[in-house]
């Protein structure tokens, strides 16, 4: 009974503060009162802003933070992306380049006119420096077969040696089991494409007597004998004769070879497939 007539007494006051407080906003006894209270009250209220400041700064500082890295890592993933659609731009320019250039070879002079071509995309490169081989991106369903020359719009790269429905695995001329029957139409001299050293081929079996002199323009031989067809048509682009050399003690010349494909980017290619198989 007592606290419920307390609680009365505090609720008529507070009424009775309030309405004072409403009817005289500017002046009056009430407002002296507040305003001694909140001067009384200033120094503990500035002492707490000072206080607070540097717990407020470094939340700031930290929240700064943490808003600035996450920032930071998606402008650097939105690079990434922009950094990758701008690879594939290239890459597919580059492709659409080769291709272009495939098509020009076509309709040249030394593209062999029983053959037609497969044009296609180098998927794999050589997984290592004793491995010479690539997979191209078409198979037996495009009319590939084992053996099936390969080329780049500059010239021979290899031959098929593995084959599945949608893709191929093509040996390259630098690989050390290749050999190609070849002829310097310059000299008018015929030889053998092997490896050399590096990214070089040499043109072996060549006798010494013979004049083959540097810059000299080298070709597949092609099928000599028709009972003895050669994996590769007459006269499709080998390289150029780098260098010519003697030795008293060998029966043949040692002539280097400079490949026209360049086997170290290596992108649109053509798979040459004879049109009259059976």
């Amino acid at each position: 009974m007592v606290r419920r007539s307390v609680l009365a007494a505090l609720v008529l006051v507070a009424l009775a503060l309030l309405t004072v407080s409403f009817r005289s906003p500017t002046s009056g006894a009430l407002h002296d009162v507040q305003g001694y209270g909140a001067t009384a009250l200033r120094p503990f209220q500035v002492a707490a802003e000072r206080v607070a400041r540097p717990f407020r700064d470094v939340y700031g500082y930290f929240d700064g933070l943490s808003k600035a890295k996450s920032e930071n890592a998606r402008l650097r993933r939105e690079v990434r992306e922009w950094q990758a659609v701008a690879s594939q731009s290239v890459a597919n320019e580059r492709q659409v380049a080769e291709l272009k250039r495939l098509l020009h070879f076509e309709e040249g002079p030394t593209f062999p006119q029983d053959y037609r071509s497969v044009n296609t995309t180098v998927i794999s490169f050589p997984n290592g420096p004793f491995a010479q081989e690539v997979t191209i991106e078409a198979g037996s369903s495009s009319g590939i077969r084992f053996g099936t020359p390969v080329v780049t719009a500059d010239g021979l790269i290899g031959h098929v040696t593995n084959v599945s429905p949608h893709t191929a695995t093509v040996t390259l001329l630098t690989d050390p089991t290749s050999a190609v029957t070849a002829r310097d139409v310059t000299a008018g001299v015929n030889g053998l494409i092997r490896h050399g050293q590096g990214s070089t081929l040499i043109l072996d079996q060549v006798p010494k007597q013979l004049p083959i002199a540097k810059n000299d323009i080298v070709v597949t031989l092609g099928t000599i004998d028709k009972h003895y067809p050669d994996l590769y048509p007459r006269g499709i682009p080998i390289g150029t004769v780098q260098s010519v050399g003697i030795s008293d003690t060998a029966s043949y010349l040692s002539v280097q070879v400079t490949p026209f494909a360049r086997f170290e980017s290596l992108d649109a290619v053509a798979a040459l497939v004879p049109k009259n198989r059976k």
